[in-house]
């Protein structure tokens, strides 16, 4: 099923110089409050605004497809950049709204042979259905009619030649090619529709050969039914199309059946918002809307059983209790429902379990959590892994050599008899599966990805998984990784002439800019204690020339405050001072953050962190499966010793400044190993970012900040792992979907080559070959929990 472009250059030239015309009723997609519904902006040029768009493709039939579609789209005006999903059937198209449009690009698909529609769900479901029961119906039909052809070949099984009257047997074979009709013009016409297609377009996919296959089967067929005489020979093949054309739909069918299933929790959490909600009236009576019309401020009504339509507040219940329960197992991976009560806040995409409740939005659409979730999920699905790419690489010769073979069978034996070489080729038409081969890949890794979903854990890049299971050496940060989000604030020392209140208003104030661990400690600390004066939550120091060195401190100047001039920094006390000024010894109890000015030091906070309980056994876990287990952080070295002593770590460094942590990765990556870094997703991206792969602690950091290829949403150390050993799993999945495939196409061409294979089994073994591929990946849709394979022993599968 794989598109090779034979004038691909045309093609792309036909593109950008004969602008396709839209279909008149794709014009209403060019107006903005249109196409937001489907697209959001991207790029950080404000003079040059882009944005991307989510389209449904309809025609795909193979990675190699994907291809055309990019291909071709690229070529076009105002588009500047275009990928494809084949498994997902969806493309995201970067495009700027100064050149061009949606109606524009949707009639470009169209030209290129597909159709696509933009990415709503509730439309995908819809055309699912409608596409699913077309399918549906096309296979009963080839499965009724391949009944009674079977019944009318099946005399000719079990009687010597001469046994059967001539003039019966003919009326058998009429009998069989009017049955065969059906199946020629109504179960085969998606074979002969893309195979028009791609001649047309000046390409060829796998639907091409098959689709000649058929024909070259009903034609010899047909041609021994009109004159049995001919050289074509008496001997028909309907029994052998039909049976072919069902067991194709049959695999098609089931594929989709197995496909919807490796990607269940994903669609799952993609279509969980629902398509409208009651929302409350100036009158304080209800009306239904469409998501699409509400606004942040508005009230709705979330009943049980329904999902929150974006993050907001509980602000009240319609019984008498003022709690409910949510389930947040698909955004956050806890599975217990969660008790909220009046004031809490509630996610978007959760699901209400208590009672029907009234929510206030504070955010909606894609700056929701929820939102931000699926544009990762749709953004991986999108990416091409190395080896996906890689067979489509293979595959694009493949389909020339195919038709080749099939040529050269039907030549050699062409003067011994016509109709035997004819149905040679076709059976080495039919035979050939390179679409198992481009499922090997996705369909393991999007199943991988599925699962990571029921745990909580996001994939940026698929490509990642492979990545993660070939690793050997496992770098932690400290804070906010092994120890827990909660940061107690225990003591602050404090230089005469400063009040406490007064120190820990200055920390807030530089604080509030940052999202490191310690900064929002600092600032919840200062916002609990104003809450008991009822005064304001932010503080009222004003600050200008705010830098963050990420993994030492942040700085900036007071402006034109009347108490306090010059600069002021936060952070570590060599971030802090200089050898001019002096530093109070350090408590090695706690771990400590300073604050000081131009004038030297100001303040220091000392902080507890209590380490994560499941630390300790995660470490084991790893080091079990002989990976090398690193700590470095910026804290000092009392605070980092205690640390690394508890869990089980012996190699870790102190006091680490940015391009410590980034020396101590590239010595390593000199020394060849693979590095996995785990941090807090934000403060490490630099780190994050050299690492060969990287998972970020998600909970409480922005998705769209977390700098990672993985995200874990509910920090749960104890499932890294279980993640390393699902990659390697997969990984031996995606060998043994390759190897199958080749080894497949290479003992079933020869045998088709030969003769030695019929139309029947042709068909046959090319409908297994993809659900056996389609039917291992599926195994990969749960997480399983065996001891974590070390990198020798998977690399001795």
């Amino acid at each position: 099923m794989h598109n090779i472009v034979w004038n691909e250059l045309l093609l792309t030239t036909s593109l950008t110089t004969e602008t396709p015309s839209p279909n008149p009723s794709w014009k209403i997609l060019d107006t903005q409050d249109q196409w937001q519904r489907f697209s959001q902006p991207v790029g950080d040029d404000p003079t040059q605004p882009l944005v991307q768009s989510s389209l449904l493709l309809d025609g795909l039939r193979c990675a190699a497809c994907s291809g055309i579609v990019e291909r071709g789209l690229s070529g076009l005006s105002g588009i500047i950049s275009a990928r494809v999903s084949m498994s997902k059937k969806r493309a995201v198209v970067v495009w700027s709204p100064a050149l061009t449009n949606p109606s524009t690009i949707l009639a470009a698909i169209q030209a290129l042979g597909y159709s696509a529609s933009p990415a709503s769900h509730n439309e995908n479901q819809l055309n699912a259905t409608a596409k699913n029961r077309s399918a549906f119906w096309r296979w009963l039909v080839a499965g009724f009619c391949m009944m009674q052809v079977m019944m009318y070949a099946s005399p000719s099984y079990f009687t010597k030649a001469g046994d059967i009257a001539s003039d019966i047997s003919h009326l058998l074979n009429w009998a069989s090619w009017l049955l065969s009709l059906p199946v020629m013009l109504f179960s085969s016409s998606t074979f002969f529709s893309n195979a028009f297609r791609d001649l047309k377009l000046k390409q060829i996919s796998m639907d091409l050969p098959v689709a000649l296959g058929i024909g070259i089967t009903f034609i010899v067929s047909s041609a021994a039914t009109f004159d049995p005489s001919g050289w074509w020979g008496n001997v028909v093949y309907f029994d052998s199309l039909t049976m072919f054309v069902f067991f194709l739909l049959s695999a098609r069918l089931i594929e989709v059946k197995l496909h919807s299933k490796t990607l269940g929790a994903m669609e799952s959490l993609v279509s969980r918002i629902p398509e409208n909600i009651e929302r409350q009236n100036t009158d304080r009576s209800y009306s239904r809307v469409l998501n699409s019309q509400l606004n942040i401020g508005d009230i709705v009504r979330v009943h049980i059983g329904e999902a929150f339509p974006g993050d907001g507040k509980l602000v009240s219940t319609d019984a008498g209790s003022n709690s409910t329960k949510v389930d947040e197992s698909l955004l956050t991976g806890e599975s217990t429902p969660i008790h909220k009560n009046v004031h809490d806040k509630v996610i978007a995409g959760s699901y209400n379990l208590g009672q029907t409740v009234n929510i206030v939005l504070e955010n909606i659409g894609e700056s929701t959590q929820y939102g931000q979730i699926v544009n990762l999920i749709n953004q991986a699905a999108i990416e091409k892994p190395r080896l996906s790419q890689l067979a489509d690489r293979v595959a694009r010769p493949f389909l020339f050599f195919v038709i080749l073979s099939a040529v050269v069978a039907a030549t050699l034996l062409w003067n011994i008899d016509h109709g035997r070489a004819l149905m040679t080729a076709a059976a080495v038409l039919i035979v050939t599966c390179p679409c198992a081969l481009s499922l090997a890949t996705p369909a393991a890794m999007l199943a991988s990805a599925s699962a990571f979903v029921k745990r909580g854990i996001l994939i940026r890049r698929l490509q990642a998984i492979e990545s993660i299971a070939n690793i050997d050496t496992v770098i932690f940060d400290k804070t906010g990784t092994l120890t827990d989000n909660h940061i107690e604030i225990k003591s602050i020392r404090y230089k005469s002439g400063i009040t406490e209140a007064n120190a820990l208003e200055m920390a807030a104030a530089i604080a509030q800019h940052s999202m490191h661990p310690i900064s929002r400690a600092l600032l919840s600390a200062y916002q609990q204690s104003l809450l008991q004066h009822d005064l304001p939550k932010n503080p009222s120091i004003e600050l200008t020339d705010i830098h963050e060195e990420v993994g030492a401190g942040i700085s900036a100047k007071f402006n034109n405050h009347a108490l306090y001039s010059g600069g002021l920094a936060l952070g570590s006390a060599k971030f802090c001072t200089d050898d001019s000024h002096v530093i109070p010894v350090a408590d090695k109890h706690y771990q400590q953050v300073f604050l000081a000015n131009d004038d030297g030091w100001l303040a220091t906070f000392n902080l507890q962190e209590a380490i994560k309980g499941n630390v300790a056994h995660s470490i084991s876990q790893l080091k079990e499966a002989k990976l090398e287990v690193e700590l470095l952080s910026g804290d000092q070295l009392h605070t980092v010793e205690n640390t690394a002593h508890a869990i089980g770590i012996t190699q870790f460094q102190a006091a680490c400044s940015p391009q410590d942590k980034l020396l101590r990765l590239q010595t390593l990556k000199q020394l060849g190993k693979k590095i996995l870094m785990i941090g807090d997703g934000l403060n490490d991206g630099p780190i994050l970012a050299s690492a060969h792969v990287s998972i970020a602690m998600g909970k409480g950091v922005p998705l769209t900040l977390a700098h990672a290829d993985y995200v874990l949403l509910n920090g749960d150390i104890s499932q890294i792992p279980q993640l390393i050993q699902h990659a390697q799993k997969t990984m031996r999945v995606i060998k043994q979907n390759i190897t199958w495939a080749i080894v497949y196409n290479a003992v079933c061409i020869p045998l088709a080559f030969f003769g030695l294979l019929t139309a029947w089994q042709a068909g046959l073994g090319m409908a297994i070959s993809s659900i056996i591929v389609v039917a291992n990946a599926l195994r990969l849709t749960q997480f399983s929990t065996p001891a974590l394979a070390s990198d020798a022993s998977l690399k001795a599968k």
